[in-house]
């Protein structure tokens, strides 16, 4: 059956039509079909780097979690809840000793002096001294006398800590004293025998801070 050459020429006719109207359809809307394009562009590089900048975020967020929690070790053994964790946010913080200049050398002596009872220590303040350092120096003299030796430098630390809170803390005035009775010094003693290989790691960080504790 032959073609109808007016059919033919029909739908030729219409398809160049069909072209032409989808060419002119582009150009009256190219811009448009380039501003959406831009714009999804520009969405999905924005999602990218955010998806990129949350996981560093995330995973910081969750080591200051971490350290935090490692932070509050307590240190103190056989105590109440509540002195536990006192002493978890407050663990020793032992000072180092600052060499005296020659002029502090001078007048060091009479405000360093320690006056010893049948039943304490008596500290008094030096310029520069802490409630720390006093317990540290009656620690030394109880030492002088009943000497042990099966005492770190860790129990130490914990030692002068726990003394420093046995007494009137704050700031000293040169010439303030502290008393330091020898009971409590035992005590304290006793106490950080009782201290497990943990705490005594944990109280490494101070000693190092205080060679003469060696």
């Amino acid at each position: 059956m032959e073609k109808n050459p007016v059919d033919s020429e029909e739908n030729n006719d219409s398809s160049e039509d069909g072209r032409e109207s989808m060419k002119v359809w582009l150009q009256e809307n190219l811009r448009m079909i380039v501003s959406i394009a831009i714009v999804v562009v520009i969405a999905g590089g924005i999602y990218s780097y955010s998806k990129r900048t949350q996981a560093p975020a995330v995973q910081e967020e969750t080591a200051v979690t971490e350290e935090g929690a490692e932070g509050k070790i307590s240190v103190i053994g056989g105590e109440t809840q509540q002195n536990q964790e006192e002493a978890a946010g407050e663990t020793a913080k032992p000072e180092t000793t600052q060499p005296a200049t020659p002029q502090e050398a001078q007048s060091a002596p009479a405000a360093q002096q320690s006056k010893e009872t049948d039943s304490a220590f008596q500290e008094t303040a030096a310029r520069g001294d802490s409630t720390t350092k006093l317990a540290r120096r009656a620690l030394a003299n109880y030492l002088e006398k009943s000497p042990d030796a099966t005492l770190t430098a860790e129990h130490k630390i914990y030692i002068e800590d726990f003394l420093r809170r046995q007494v009137k803390d704050g700031r000293l005035k040169v010439g303030e004293s502290r008393e330091f009775t020898k009971d409590i010094i035992a005590n304290a003693i006793q106490k950080s025998k009782g201290l497990n290989e943990k705490q005594l790691k944990n109280l490494e960080k101070y000693s190092q801070k205080v060679p003469g504790l060696k």
